[in-house]
């Protein structure tokens, strides 16, 4: 029996999916939540089957010209919830003022609430275009689900070119966001004990030099303007940030290995293997070519999508939004977009609260958000748009 949005919320919050476990108890959950005779179940498992992502379908299959239709997108791992400053049971979602407090309460499970309770009310059988929903893993980890099911998703029928991402933009229409380049340079020395220092080689201090390298790229960077840059005032730049240092065994011995790891906040449109190019040429020319180990850890890539896009245009119409805004965090879409997919980030809650202890999201954002979504999957997925909504035909008025 169908649950309430709500309800589907308290559920959803329920699971522990924080992305160190396995996201199958979750999936299975949604999977059997939504299987019914005319819905279509697609898993995509990760290379070792422990997660899995799930594209969820009803209605016709996607016509090759039109790619009409409409996908509703999001990642059904959160973050850890292990700060003490929780007042309530964060996998328990806790209604308190108007809001459901919990852990994936705005980053995502509101939104999947809503996307898996308009699927279970989508009129298939009238449709004339189909009604995905696209559930990833491992988002809070670097957008691997979607890397893995752009990069082994095989089959012959296309997928709507629209596409709405629902992380918690306080229901602003998001069209283009920074990209997460994340590297390591790994610098290997001698053990040795720290009173016959000789005998040894210590691999903290030319890391320490690569760092200091960095530092100094960073400020370079920051004084560059690329073109795309202009969408993001607030910082328009590549923003380099040493994020992480590990090294050494103990006070008293000479350490025989140190990891910096580096982040990169890049821009739409650029150019990721120059930027690489650029990382090495400074550590080269901080410690020698040779000097350490480069290795690649990620990279969540920007996305940048049209104003005239059909999906951005509905969705500030919906929400009466001039154009939609950028922001510096990276998302599942970057990926999607390179399956020609326009993607829009739209959903209930807001980013400011995710991530935080008391993580929350209030009752009207969902009302709202689910009347949103409703007029967007009749706009998309059915010939004759509903004229409840006259101002849906003419925004202006």
């Amino acid at each position: 029996m169908p649950l309430s949005d709500t309800g589907l919320l308290e559920r959803l919050v329920r699971f522990d999916s924080v992305s160190r476990n396995s996201n199958l108890p979750i999936a299975d959950f949604l999977c059997n939540y939504l299987d019914g005779p005319t819905v279509q179940i697609h898993r995509n498992p990760s290379a070792d089957g422990d997660k899995t992502n799930l594209l969820i379908w009803a209605g016709p299959e996607a016509d090759v010209g039109t790619r009409a239709g409409l996908i509703l997108s999001g990642h059904m791992d959160v973050v850890p919830a292990d700060e003490d400053k929780w007042m309530s049971d964060p996998f328990v979602a806790t209604a308190r003022d108007g809001r459901w407090i919990g852990r994936g309460t705005a980053d995502m499970k509101g939104f999947l609430a809503l996307a898996a309770n308009v699927f279970s009310e989508f009129e298939a059988h009238k449709a004339s275009a189909p009604l995905g929903l696209l559930l990833t893993y491992d988002e809070e980890l670097g957008t691997f689900g979607a890397k893995r099911f752009v990069e082994t998703w095989t089959h012959p029928y296309p997928l709507p070119r629209n596409a709405i991402i629902g992380e918690p933009t306080s229901l602003r229409p998001i069209r283009m966001h920074k990209g997460h380049l994340t590297v390591r340079f790994t610098v290997f020395g001698q053990s040795a004990h720290s009173g016959l220092p000789h005998l040894g080689k210590n691999a903290i201090e030319p890391a320490a030099t690569i760092v200091t390298a960095l530092s100094a790229l960073r400020e370079e960077l920051e004084q560059e303007r690329p073109e795309t840059g202009a969408y993001f005032p607030e910082v328009p730049f590549l923003a380099i940030n040493v994020g992480e240092i590990h090294g050494g065994s103990a006070i008293n011995v000479v350490p025989d290995e140190c990891h910096v790891d580096v982040g990169v906040r890049t821009l739409p449109q650029g150019d990721p293997d120059e930027l690489i190019e650029r990382m090495r040429a400074t550590a080269d020319a901080a410690v020698g070519v040779g000097g350490y180990t480069f290795t690649l850890l990620g990279n969540s890539p920007p996305l940048l999508l049209g104003r005239d896009a059909p999906i951005h245009q509905a969705v500030c119409e919906e929400t009466l939004s001039q154009y939609g805004e950028g922001v510096a965090y990276a998302t599942d879409a970057g990926w999607f977009q390179n399956l020609d997919m326009d993607c829009l980030i739209f959903g209930p809650g807001s980013i400011e609260v995710a991530h935080k202890p008391n993580e929350w999201i209030s009752q009207a954002d969902l009302v709202m958000a689910k009347e949103h979504l409703n007029h967007l999957v009749q706009r998309f997925c059915f010939a004759e748009r509903e004229s409840r909504d006259p101002w849906l035909q003419n925004p202006q008025t």
